[in-house]
C-alpha cells in the first residue's frame, strides 16, 4: 500500500485535531474520544475517499468484526467436539456479519468502478489503488474482488481503534513518567523549532519519540492476542502437542512482558531500545505487536505513520496535566482486555497551549 500517498489526509486530519484541542485549551478533554475521531476519519478518507457517509456504519461493523473474529472463543478449547462448532452462536453471527460487510464493500467497489468508467484515472484512495492493481498491476497472484474487500476491512478495522489505543497509551505512559514526556517534547520542539505545525517531512529525525512508540507497543500492543492461525500439520512446541488444524492464538501482550527477554519487563523505559536491533516489523519474535510472517498486520505502515504524526503534534503544541490536581502517581493505568487492550478509564487531561497551530 502506498502509505505516502495518504500523507495529505493524515496532515489535514491531525491539523483539525490540534485546532479542536486548541479551542479547549485549559479545560478538561477526553483525549481518547478526540483522537479516535481523528484516526477514524483518516482511515475512512484513505480507504473510501472524502469522509464517507458509511463511516458510522463501518465503525460499528469494524468493532463487531474484531469482537467476533479476534482472540479466543469457547469452542477453541474443545476443537475435537464437532457438535460445539455446529451449535455455537458464533456461526449465525459470523454469517450475518460477513453478509453485511460483503454487501457494503461490494457497493463501495461498484461505485468506484462506475466512477473509473467515466474516465476518472486519479487513484486518490485505497479502493482506487487496489482496483488499479487488479486491472493493471501484473501481479503474480491475481487480486480478486474478495481480496480487495479483505484488505479494506483489515485496514479499516485496525486503522481507527488500534491506532487510537496506541496513541492513548503513549500519552498515558508519558504522563505517568514526566521525565519521558519532557524529553520527547524537547526533541520535537527542537527539530521543528519555528514551525506552526509538525509535518511528516521531519518525523524521521525524532529518534527518541520512536523509542517511546516502540516501548508503548511492547507494553501495550493494540491487539493483545494476534490474529488466529491454524496449524497445517501436527507439531510439538515446548512439550505440548498441537494437533493438525488447531486454532492457535499468539499472546503478543505476554511476549512483550516476558522477563526472560526483557529486563524490568513491566517498567516503561524507552531507552531499552536505544542500542537494540528489535523492531516491530516481525523480524524479532520477542517483539511482535503487529504479528509476523504472511499474516502480519497489513496496515502496519499506515497505522505507525498516523501514530507518529499525531503524537508529535500533541507533544509539540501542548503541555499536558491531569485534572483535579492529580499527579502522575494518581493516574489509573488499569487495562481492559478484549480485541484491543485499552485503558479501563478514558484518558481525560488538560491541554496547555504552548505553540499555536497554523491558521
Amino acid at each position: 500500500m502506498r502509505v505516502r500517498s495518504f500523507k495529505t489526509i493524515r496532515e489535514e486530519e491531525v491539523l483539525n485535531l490540534i485546532r479542536d484541542i486548541s479551542t479547549k485549551a485549559g479545560s478538561v478533554i477526553d483525549l481518547r474520544e478526540m483522537m479516535y475521531s481523528t484516526t477514524l476519519s483518516i482511515t475512512s478518507r484513505a480507504a473510501f475517499g472524502e469522509k464517507s457517509k458509511r463511516q458510522e456504519e463501518f465503525k460499528q461493523l469494524a468493532s463487531d468484526y474484531l469482537a467476533l473474529f479476534g482472540g479466543l472463543n469457547f469452542v477453541d478449547l474443545f476443537p475435537s467436539v464437532k457438535l460445539l462448532h455446529l451449535i455455537h452462536a458464533m456461526r449465525p453471527k459470523s454469517r450475518r456479519l460477513h453478509q453485511r460487510v460483503d454487501e457494503i464493500l461490494g457497493n463501495i467497489i461498484m461505485e468506484h468502478r462506475a466512477k473509473r468508467a467515466t474516465g476518472w484515472t486519479e487513484a486518490d484512495d485505497l479502493v482506487y489503488i487496489l482496483l488499479d492493481l487488479q486491472d493493471h498491476g501484473e501481479l503474480e497472484i491475481p487480486l480478486t474482488t474478495d481480496n480487495i474487500k479483505a484488505v479494506i476491512m483489515d485496514v479499516f478495522s485496525g486503522g481507527g481503534d488500534a491506532s487510537n489505543t496506541v496513541l492513548e497509551w503513549a500519552m498515558a505512559e508519558m504522563l505517568k513518567n514526566p521525565i519521558v514526556m519532557e524529553k520527547a517534547q524537547a526533541e520535537v520542539r527542537h527539530v521543528f523549532a519555528g514551525k506552526k505545525f509538525v509535518d511528516e517531512a521531519g518525523l524521521h529525525e525524532l529518534k527518541y519519540l520512536n523509542l517511546v512508540i516502540k516501548e508503548t507497543l511492547r507494553l501495550h500492543p493494540a491487539a493483545p492476542l494476534l490474529a488466529p492461525r491454524e496449524s497445517r500439520e501436527r507439531c510439538e512446541i515446548d512439550g505440548y502437542e498441537i494437533p493438525e488444524k488447531s486454532r492457535v492464538v499468539i499472546n503478543a501482550w505476554a511476549i512483550g512482558r516476558d522477563p526472560k527477554y526483557w529486563t524490568e519487563a513491566d517498567k516503561f523505559f524507552p531507552n531499552r531500545f536505544l542500542d537494540s536491533t528489535a523492531d516491530y516489523k516481525g523480524s524479532n519474535y520477542k517483539f511482535i505487536p503487529f504479528g509476523a510472517g504472511r499474516r502480519m498486520c497489513p496496515g502496519i505502515s499506515f497505522a505507525t505513520a498516523t501514530i507518529e504524526l499525531a503524537l508529535a503534534n500533541l507533544l509539540y503544541h501542548f503541555d499536558w496535566k491531569l485534572p483535579d490536581g492529580k499527579t502522575s502517581e494518581d493516574l489509573d493505568m488499569t487495562e481492559v482486555f478484549s480485541t484491543v487492550a485499552r485503558k479501563k478509564i478514558d484518558l481525560c487531561v488538560i491541554p496547555i497551549l504552548i505553540i499555536p497551530q497554523i491558521e
